[in-house]
């Protein structure tokens, strides 16, 4: 099994040279798809509304955030925030269509029971239809493209997220040492940053 994100050449090379292997869509990586459209939509209508960028005055810039953040996880003042950002800077209700269609999405990608799936598909699709903007059918295409890997990441529940954080953590330690020339500096930075994060 190899998990991976939605990324045609990575699959093709695993087809390629495993042929035998069973290609998983990381779940991570489709719900940050999500939180990329939410943030194209924000944006697109903050400048059809404003002719301008949003701005630190506007709610929906301001929260920006919270847009992202998982639904289900927000406490009720989180809750009445968003309902503001909707009520002040989405008369078109397409920021909110926009945010329905990522929670539907991250619903289905934490659902285990096969019937329950089925229907949590359907009511992806159904969200996303009636949204009926650019951003939101672009990421249903993407979903329906990759419906037999994200299949297979709902029925094995595999993952790449350690290897991502591993990734990640190499990135950051790299970048610690980022502007040093001098092989044995660049190497006592490192070696410096790593101590310092394993004191605390």
């Amino acid at each position: 099994m190899v998990a991976l994100d939605p990324s045609a050449p990575f699959a093709a090379a695993v087809r390629r040279l495993l042929p035998q292997a069973t290609v998983v869509v990381d779940h991570w990586h489709l719900v940050r798809l999500a939180n990329q459209m939410v943030t194209e939509v924000r944006q697109r209508v903050a400048r059809d509304q404003l002719g301008r960028r949003g701005r630190k005055a506007d709610q929906a810039w301001a929260h920006r955030r919270l847009l992202l953040a998982a639904g289900d996880r927000l406490s009720d003042r989180g809750l009445d925030r968003l309902e503001e950002v909707f009520r002040r800077d989405d008369p078109t209700d397409e920021i909110g269509a926009a945010w329905g269609v990522k929670e539907r999405l991250r619903q289905l990608l934490a659902e285990t029971d096969p019937d329950r799936i089925r229907h949590r598909m359907w009511v992806f699709y159904d969200a996303a239809a009636t949204a009926d903007t650019p951003e939101t059918t672009r990421l249903a295409r993407t979903i329906e493209t990759w419906l037999p890997q994200i299949a297979a990441f709902l029925r094995l529940r595999i993952t790449n997220a350690r290897t991502e954080g591993g990734n990640r953590v190499i990135k950051q330690i790299k970048r610690a040492g980022c502007g040093y020339r001098n092989q044995a500096n660049y190497e006592r930075r490192i070696i410096l940053h790593v101590a310092a994060k394993s004191a605390a």
